[in-house]
Parts: structure tokens; sequence; C-alpha cells
């Protein structure tokens, strides 16, 4: 049991929020911070500003109950931890900014003996120049050496959050073992899975390494879908049949990889160690190009259209966020291919289909020719339908879309083509 009773979760987007909300709802106090006033007023009426199963009932009850509430300010408490965002810069460099921003803000609440988690995805060395930050900021307490600082990286499917937080297994990294020791500690009050001790460096480089690997597999099933329509060969009745070889599991392709994970911690690596990390670079830049591959393939049958009807296709694009049942728009391909649509058939109208927002995101709202639809009206009005995300109330429109040219992109809609060969 930890003797810790006051945290401040530190960023309340998809992993702080649920953190925040998981630790109030096993007794301790949380106060949740962020700069988004927004954000804050949503958490303290109890609900919650973004598209996450049970989190809701997690943060209603947790707020009714008084051990979550949220704030602008960091407060003084025992333990903080810091979630907010780790994007990169245009050279593909990470940005360390908001982290910085973030130790300068909690820096002034300190006195001594506090625990510091870094959760935010880092690239080796962030948990360091957190301290560092916080110790310029704060030399009174530098010279003590009872800080205590660590990271635990987050390791969570967006959609099944609340229930992987509690049974995943976490890596606790410190930069001292004592600091190790009591964020593992903190994280016992609510994970059940395995809880592994590292230094905080080996944590970081562990976190980049899972979404690298990933990134990497899905590379070679995005690779093998560009050949396999070169070849004229369904690639998921291809990945179907190999992955009955016992030691095969080919991942799926798709039009890119988004959100603020694996599309954006291989490049963590790179930068680390440019000369070495040729294969993670490689891996990023097929899994980058795929998004340009998908908006050639809608332009050839925008091109058969106009040839054959004289007038602009109109394009039904199913689905905005990076991965399926979800809300986030994060680094999502999807969003970047009908932003390349709407620039390059400039004439067309593109109906953009996202179940799970209610206005289009600001990188399309300067297309005057994409508008958010329905998505069995969007099909029935389309000469062109494009499947970027495969959200389960899609999969009831395929008959819909029986009669029109179809780019799918995620084989919600794939049959089983190919005939047997004599």
């Amino acid at each position: 049991m930890t003797s810790i009773a006051h945290v401040a979760v530190i960023g309340l987007g998809y992993i702080g929020l649920p953190t925040a909300a998981i630790l109030a709802e096993h007794g301790l106090q949380v106060t949740g911070v962020d700069v988004n006033a927004q954000t804050v007023a949503a958490v303290r009426a109890g609900t919650v500003p973004f598209v996450e199963p049970e989190l809701g009932e997690y943060v209603s009850r947790t707020v009714a109950r008084g051990t979550l509430t949220a704030s602008t300010q960091t407060p003084s408490a025992e333990a903080y931890i810091v979630a907010v965002p780790t994007p990169f810069r245009e050279d593909l460099s990470p940005d360390l900014s908001f982290i910085e921003s973030a130790g300068r803000a909690l820096a002034p609440t300190l006195s001594g003996g506090e625990l510091v988690i870094l959760e935010s995805t880092s690239p080796p060395g962030a948990t360091e120049r957190l301290a560092q930050v916080i110790q310029q900021e704060r030399p009174d307490l530098a010279t003590s050496g009872d800080l205590k600082f660590a990271h635990c990286p987050e390791r969570v499917l967006p959609g099944s959050v609340m229930r992987e937080l509690v049974e995943n297994d976490r890596i606790v990294g410190g930069v001292t073992t004592e600091a190790a020791e009591a964020a593992a500690e903190l994280y016992r009050t609510f994970c059940r899975g395995e809880i592994l001790l590292t230094d905080a460096r080996t944590a970081e480089m562990t976190k980049l390494v899972e979404n690298s690997f990933r990134d990497v597999n899905i590379a070679f099933a995005n690779e093998l879908s560009v050949i396999c329509a070169e070849l004229g060969i369904n690639v998921w009745e291809l990945i179907e049949l190999a992955n009955h070889h016992p030691r095969v599991n080919i991942l799926q392709p798709g039009p890119g990889v988004g959100g603020h994970c694996i599309a954006v911690d291989p490049w963590f690596i790179v930068d680390a160690a440019p000369e070495s990390a040729r294969l993670i670079r490689s891996a990023r830049q097929v899994n980058d190009a795929k998004p340009g591959w998908v908006v050639d393939q809608v332009k050839a049958r925008a091109y058969d259209v106009l040839q054959s009807t004289g007038r602009p296709p109109v394009v039904a694009a199913l689905g905005l966020a990076f991965k399926k049942n979800i809300d986030d728009l994060r680094e999502s391909p999807a969003v970047a291919i009908v932003d390349a649509l709407a620039r390059q058939l400039s004439d067309s109208q593109i109906l953009a289909v996202e179940p799970h927002v209610d206005r289009l995101p600001p990188a399309l709202t300067g297309h005057p020719g994409v508008t958010l639809a329905d998505g069995r009206d969007a099909i029935e009005r389309a000469d062109i339908v494009v499947m970027l995300v495969d959200h389960d109330d899609f999969a009831a429109l395929q008959e819909v879309a029986a009669s029109k040219p179809v780019v799918d992109t995620r084989g919600l809609w794939a049959k089983r083509q190919s005939s047997p060969r004599s």
C-alpha cells in the first residue's frame, strides 16, 4: 500500500484523465491539471471531453465522491504524474517543450521528498531532462537529493483503456532505485499486472521499442498491399492464408499509421541513433507513404468517373479517426487523405463520414468541398467510396456500396476473390 495520499496528474488527455480517474477510484485524492479550461470544466462537471468506453462512469463517480477534482493550476501534492504531449518537430526531432513547461509549473509547489513520474512517451533521457528543469527552477531542493523521478510509460489501447490500465503489466524506471520502488508502490494501488522495475532510460526505450516493433510489422503489411495491388492479388486473402503457418502472424494493412504513439515514437529512436536505426526509419517511410498511395488509387477512379460522366465525382470517405471505434484524430492518415483529396480533386465533393465526431477537424474546415455526412446517405450519393477506418458502424453498409467503385484500405468489406488454380 502506498503512503501517497494526494496525486496531481498533469495533462487530462487520452492517458492523463483515465490515469487520474483510476487512481481516484482506488481511494487516492487526485487533482487533474490541464491548461485547457474547457477540459477542466468538463471534468469538474463529471463528464469526459472525448470518447473512451467506461471512462465516463469512472469520472462521474469519482467527481461525485470528491476524490477527483480538476484545475488549471498545479497544486501541492505528494506525487505528480506528467502525461502531456510529446510531438516531433518538422525535422522529426522530439519536442520536449510540453514536458519542460509541466516541470516549470510544478516546481514552485514542491517542498521536498515528492515523487515525479513522467508517463508521456519520451526519448531516452527525457525523465532526466524533466528532473534537470525542476532542479534548475528549485536549486534549494536540487542539493538535497530527496526528490524522486521515475518514468512509467502507458501501454494501453484506445477503446480499452480502463481495462488495460488495470490488467496490463507496467514498466517502471527510476532515475534512482528508490524512485522506481516509490512509483511501483503507487501503481500497485490499481494495477493487477506485473510491475517490472528498471532504470528510467530503459523504461523510456521500452515503450519506443514496443511501438517501433508494431510499426515495422505494419509496414510489412502495407508494403504487401501495394505489391498485391500491382499483381492483382487479394492481400486480405493472402494474409489470412499465410497466417495459417504456425510461426507467421502478419498484421493487417491500412491507409497509413496514425495516433500519437506508433506514428511518432519510432522517430525518437531514429533521432537518438540516426546512423543505426535503418530498418526503423525505412518502416516509418513506408507507412508515411501509404496515404499518398491511397490518394493515387482514388484519383485513378475519379478519372474514370470523369471520363464516363463528364463531371467531377462525389467521394464518400468513411472514417476520420486513426483507428476503429474511437474519436481520436491525432496523426490520422484518414484526415491526411481527405485533405489531399480535397486539394487534388478540388472540383469534387467529398462527404466525410465519422460517427464519433460532430464537426470536421481544423485540417479540413478550410475546404469548401468537404462536408460531414451520414454514412448511408454519403454512400448513396457517392460515385466512389473510400473505406478509411473500419468502424463497426460501417460493416452493415456494404450492400449500399455494392454497385460503387470502392477503395477499401481496411479490408472491412473485402471478400476472398481468388479461385483455385488447377
